[in-house]
């Protein structure tokens, strides 16, 4: 291995194979070695109409490995219409109809061919079905379109790709690679809850590209936050996370991908692909920070954060703890219900759990905290209120916010701030009670909402219309959600990422975008610390402690300043 805190892996698609010589080959690994260093290959064997020829695929497999290169193999299970398959379909992206029984057999031909030469496949993350022939209708019968292709591709898993490249090579190890589209893995037949009993690992996509212009428009913490839900999805098993060159108009976009990714631990960096990167000027940014970034990983513990409830299966609000994060909330999401931790997420997403509310109940009443956004609450109010839960109501209707109030601060009035438009909650006054207001002229709505029940307590969050204009919220009024959610410490500022580990160090993370400038940063801890220290550098940074008002008492905190500069990673920890 080139680094001690994770591998670095290339992938040869198809056609690359397909027409590589051995000078090109050659030529190519020397560039690659030098500037990222090479520890693994996947090499594809189909694409498309492309079969790459055994002798070829065991030409660059033998030159690799003569080299100390780690060689797996690579299916994409993309078809155009071959002789025998029915015709005329509309597939997205050549996408396989798993109904068509040519197909299907042919799909069973890659994972034996590809079995046969390698000991670890992976599939690339176009392993779904979006066809809707007259035989996928015919087989779909009364069932919807999830229930339908979570049948079919759980039969395709273990029938035509596990068990045929098993019985073909009992040792294979078979990886799953999901694509960075979480939200609607179950509309396409995606189902990582069944296929961890069937594959023998998995990866994940967190390739995040340019958010304002791309048409997924993924915030750039998915190259963290995607990574952590996978590995508590399949607990040790996520092999890595895979990026690329696309959409990413400068070298700080590309990077941070690479640099999310080993933020969460990743136990490989994927860089996609082969010929995207010879040549490119990327491989030498990435080279000069790789060897950054493992010395800056080197003893971090587990990650940590607030557990936010993203189920299986579920969509609503997508992308939003990943915007949170993008304020410097620390997010670990998983996909079962987190009963214990001390604080949880709920968004839109958390409501597809048909038992999410009983659970909520039981939690707090234990003693537990949840923030519930208003899209949750709009999902699951009634249910809310027949629990006992909360008395609160998302109307409806909509509040243009240009002032803010941070209620336990007597000269907390945030004014004349860009117009951000809110959902409106009503609530019984002294029944509950509004922690942060946002209103403008004469009137205003609970933005934070408390509510108690049992040993526990409720925060009603309410989300702007245009989720982006999270980050437009003024640093205060984003810091009253910051001491709900950890009241033991927290970080002010703009534009940045805390990433927290169980050894107690953080690594902090100014994006490259916006306005591309230094940020003053303000760290916050409970504990009596003497400094906060500068674990890259070892520099001392001198504390002071501030008094902030909460709940009508006043907590005191350690503080530091820290400036932080876009594009540079910084690790810390409390002494």
């Amino acid at each position: 291995m080139h680094y001690r805190n994770f591998r670095t892996v290339v992938y040869i698609p198809a056609l690359i194979a397909f027409e590589m010589t051995p000078e090109k080959l050659a030529e190519d690994y020397a560039f690659i070695e030098k500037y990222i260093g090479l520890d693994k290959v996947y090499l594809e064997t189909h694409r498309d109409d492309i079969d790459v020829p055994e002798e070829q695929l065991r030409m660059i497999k033998s030159f690799l490995e003569s080299k100390g290169v780690t060689v797996s193999g690579g299916i994409t299970t993309v078809l155009p219409d071959i002789e025998g398959a029915v015709t005329g379909k509309r597939r997205l992206f050549n996408t396989v109809c798993y109904t068509d029984p040519v197909m299907r057999d042919k799909v069973r031909q890659m994972a034996e061919y590809a079995a046969g030469i390698f000991d670890e496949i992976i599939l690339d993350d176009f392993y779904f079905t979006n066809c809707t022939c007259e035989s996928c209708i015919r087989q779909k019968g009364g069932r919807d379109w999830v229930s339908f292709r979570k049948d079919l591709m759980r039969d395709v898993s273990e029938n035509l790709i596990v068990g045929p490249a098993k019985a073909v090579n009992p040792n294979v190890k078979m990886i799953v690679k999901y694509p960075n589209w979480r939200e609607s893995f179950h509309f396409t037949g995606y189902l990582p809850d069944e296929q961890k009993d069937i594959f023998d690992a998995t990866y994940i996509g967190t390739e995040t590209r340019s958010p304002r212009y791309a048409d997924q428009h993924l915030p750039e913490y998915l190259s963290y936050s995607l990574v952590r839900y996978m590995e508590n999805a399949w607990p040790g098993r996520n092999g890595g996370g895979w990026f690329d060159t696309y959409q990413c108009w400068s070298a700080d976009r590309y990077l941070e991908q690479a640099y999310l990714t080993v933020f969460a631990k990743a136990k490989e960096l994927m860089f996609f692909q082969w010929s995207d990167l010879v040549g490119n000027y990327f491989a030498g940014g990435a080279g000069i920070q790789l060897k950054k970034l493992d010395a800056i990983m080197e003893g971090t513990g587990d990650p940590t954060g607030i557990a936010a409830y993203i189920p299986h299966a579920s969509s609503g609000e997508n992308h939003l703890e990943m915007r949170l994060g993008m304020t410097g909330i620390p997010i670990e999401p998983m996909p079962e219900f987190p009963s214990d931790r001390k604080m949880i997420l709920l968004t839109e997403s958390s409501a597809s759990d048909v038992d999410v509310v009983s659970r909520l109940k039981e939690f707090v009443e234990a003693g537990g905290d949840a923030v519930i956004t208003s899209g949750c609450m709009m999902k699951l109010q009634n249910e809310l209120k027949d629990a006992g839960l909360t008395e609160a109501t998302v109307t409806g209707r909509k509040i243009s916010v240009t002032r803010y109030q941070i209620t336990d601060d007597r000269a907390g009035y945030l004014d004349d701030i860009g117009k951000i438009t809110f959902p409106e909650t009503v609530h019984g006054n002294n029944d509950s009670w509004s922690l942060l207001n946002g209103g403008d002229g004469d009137y205003h709505t609970p933005l934070i909402l408390q509510s108690n029940f049992g040993k526990g307590r409720i925060f009603i969050l309410s989300i702007p219309d245009n989720p982006s204009d999270i980050y437009r919220i003024p640093a205060p009024a984003v810091d009253v959600l910051k001491r709900v959610i950890n009241p033991d410490g927290y970080a002010s500022g703009r534009n940045f990422s805390v990433f927290t580990y169980d050894d107690g160090s953080m690594i902090l993370y100014r994006y490259v975008k916006g306005d591309i400038r230094p940020e003053q940063v303000k760290l916050y801890t409970a504990k009596q610390a003497k400094c906060l220290r500068d674990l890259t550098t070892g520099e001392e940074i001198p504390v002071s402690t501030a008094y902030i008002n909460r709940h009508w008492e006043k907590d005191v905190y350690t503080t530091a300043d820290i400036t932080l500069e876009p594009g540079v990673f910084r690790r810390f920890k409390w002494e």
